[in-house]
């Protein structure tokens, strides 16, 4: 065992110490550096008046990479890029805020309980390895055989393992005490379980705000100053980028289907000569997640997997051990084994060969969009965009994308815009050529605006009609007021049908569901389980509108179901509640936090443009 340790200790050892290390060869390899201003030691952000340098940036993005990499088992697109880098950046605050945090409160870490959690609680990462496995299992007698190994201490794990608990352990005593002393009592339990299962359901006359003109209530500046001032988190937005598109399709043609099933079939003629299948699926699979598992998809019932319907047909009727004629689907043509069936349970492997050009089509593909990249790299600007891509028969469509999302474009999806748009592009620059498999893209930012906190000039038009609607609700108010009266005098059947207003009648609803015409967890769904059956409300103001409910028919929660559940959702509850406790702890440290995001300034400047440029 150990031996096959040492051949592999490199993978493990990068497991951990990428935390450590990664970074600085990103920081040589990315780029910016030697381009403008941008140094190791060039500050990216400033916590508290702590500086976060380029270097640990880089460091904490070549970290986040690996992990994201591994997980998807690929390479990123840029879109996946820039949100690994924003998570990044947020984790590198975070740490920032924890350990003053830490130095504050005193919470520090010794050397026995580092080498007691080596021995007892190894990373999450060593938990999948598969050289500690034994039977598809964590094996903790071979970890801990390995960590007595010469190929831990030569490869520095151990040395990896101290920085790592050294960090780990004391983050994990400040959230201990921050979610000490959760106690749920049966009485708060019981409550949880009559919002999940407490069903109601009621008639209504809604009153909507959209039936008042905006001619007839007023907003003062004063008004508009102070409700923003109330909800100003709330106006918190995505940067959004409105981009021009030019697409130079990958035209798939018949020929190029045979080809694809062409080879299929020869693969295929290949594993029933003797060649094992797994060995073809790593080999030629262009599902690239089975493939690195000799293409195993998972073992379950056809229903439980979810296949396409081509694929699932392709199945049916295939015996253990069979390797199934090409299969076509929207993804190209499978290889289909099923490797052992029981019952309606079944054990899969497929091979991948996707349908994709030609060589030669591919080449005049690639050609006309090495072209329009050549002509509009060359342009001075004085040719619109739009004229080049039209005298080489190219439509131009215009899409909005937001950041953090890629940009979708009718039933495609285009990969790299949305990071190119928001990593310092000008309205006005037209992008690189962007590869994908279904073409190439090309892209000009006509306009940007930047996200997070929004200045009230910016949406001034959202809150005026926010403060214009609470207006209409209030003078709503007495109209229904008139109608509840009415109804207490008769039904409200009767009251709403001599107004000419509609009746509605929701569907049975618990208080935690969404209930149309009604809303979420608002006034109205109050009411509705705090009435008596039959009772007619008072007017009740929701967000968009003013109601006059009666509740006719409520359900209580079954009370023998919750005791028989009542262990589970007590370890359930605490378990969320703690975590709930940790994550109000961080965001109100970020909220008290003094931060600089110098990023933006940092990427000009290794463009060589203007701060307010880039």
């Amino acid at each position: 065992m150990l031996q096959s340790m040492r051949s592999s200790a490199k993978y493990v050892f990068w497991i951990i110490a990428i935390t450590f290390v990664g970074g600085f060869l990103l920081v040589e390899t990315s780029g910016l550096l030697g381009r403008a201003a941008v140094t190791p030691g060039t500050t990216v952000a400033s916590v508290d008046g702590r500086d976060v340098t380029f270097a640990e940036w880089q460091a904490a993005i070549q970290n986040a990479t690996q992990q994201e990499q591994a997980r998807l088992g690929r390479g990123l697109t840029a879109d996946e890029q820039q949100a690994v880098e924003d998570a990044a950046f947020e984790q590198l605050v975070n740490d920032v805020l924890v350990e003053r945090e830490l130095e504050r409160r005193g919470i520090t870490v010794t050397t026995e309980e580092i080498q007691q959690a080596a021995q007892s609680s190894p990373p999450a990462q060593l938990l999948q390895a598969p050289e500690l496995q034994t039977e598809g299992r964590f094996d903790m007698e071979k970890y801990r055989r390995f960590l007595t190994s010469p190929a831990a201490r030569q490869q520095g794990i151990l040395v990896a393992l101290e920085q790592y608990y050294r960090r780990e352990i004391p983050r994990l005593k400040l959230y201990d005490r921050i979610a000490n002393g959760v106690y749920l009592s049966d009485a708060r339990l019981w409550r949880v379980w009559q919002d999940q299962h407490d069903s109601a359901q009621v008639s209504y006359v809604s009153f909507s705000a959209d039936t008042v003109a905006d001619s007839v209530v007023t907003a003062s500046d004063a008004e508009i100053r102070s409700y923003y001032d109330a909800h100003r988190r709330e106006y918190r937005r995505q940067g959004r980028a409105v981009v021009s598109l030019v697409t130079l399709p990958r035209v798939v043609t018949a020929e190029d289907s045979a080809a694809a099933r062409a080879r299929a079939v020869q693969l295929r003629q290949e594993i029933l000569g003797g060649a094992a299948f797994d060995e073809v699926a790593r080999r030629e699979s262009s599902d690239s997640v089975s493939a690195a598992q000799g293409g195993f998809l998972g073992r379950g019932t056809l229903e439980s997997l979810n296949f396409v319907p081509e694929f699932t047909a392709g199945v049916r009727g295939l015996a253990a051990g069979q390797v199934s004629e090409p299969v076509q689907t929207s993804f190209g043509y499978h290889l289909i084994k099923v490797d052992e069936r029981k019952g309606d349970t079944l054990a899969l492997r497929h091979i991948l060969v996707p349908i994709g050009q030609s060589d030669s089509s591919a080449v005049r593909t690639d050609r006309q969009a090495d072209d329009m990249a050549r002509v509009l790299a060359n342009s001075d600007g004085s040719v619109p965009f739009d004229s080049i891509a039209r005298a080489r028969g190219l439509a131009v469509t215009q899409h909005e994308v937001t950041q953090g999302s890629s940009l979708i474009a009718g039933d495609r999806n285009v990969p790299d815009v949305s990071a190119w748009a928001f990593s310092g592009a000008r309205p006005g620059e037209t992008s690189d050529l962007i590869s994908a498999d279904d073409g190439y893209y090309i892209a000009r930012l006509d306009s940007v605006r930047r996200g997070g906190e929004q200045r009230l000039e910016d949406v001034r038009t959202e809150v005026r009609a926010a403060v214009l609607r609470r207006k209409k609700i209030e003078r709503l108010t007495p109209v229904a007021a008139q109608l509840a009266q009415a109804a207490s005098a008769s039904t409200l059947e009767a009251a709403a049908q001599a107004r000419n207003y509609l009746l509605n009648q929701t569907p049975t609803f618990v208080r935690v569901s969404g209930v149309p015409g009604l809303g979420v967890a608002n006034r109205a769904i109050g009411a509705a389980f705090g009435l008596p059956v039959g009772a007619v409300s008072a007017p009740v103001p929701t967000e968009e509108a003013v109601v006059v409910l009666r509740v006719d028919r409520r359900v209580p929660a079954d009370s023998a179901a919750w005791a028989a559940q009542k262990p589970a959702q007590r370890q359930q509850l605490t378990q969320a509640i703690r975590q709930q406790r940790i994550t109000q702890f961080m965001d109100a440290l970020r909220q008290s936090a003094d931060v600089e995001d110098k990023r933006d300034a940092v990427r000009a400047a290794s463009r060589g443009v203007d701060v307010e440029g880039g």
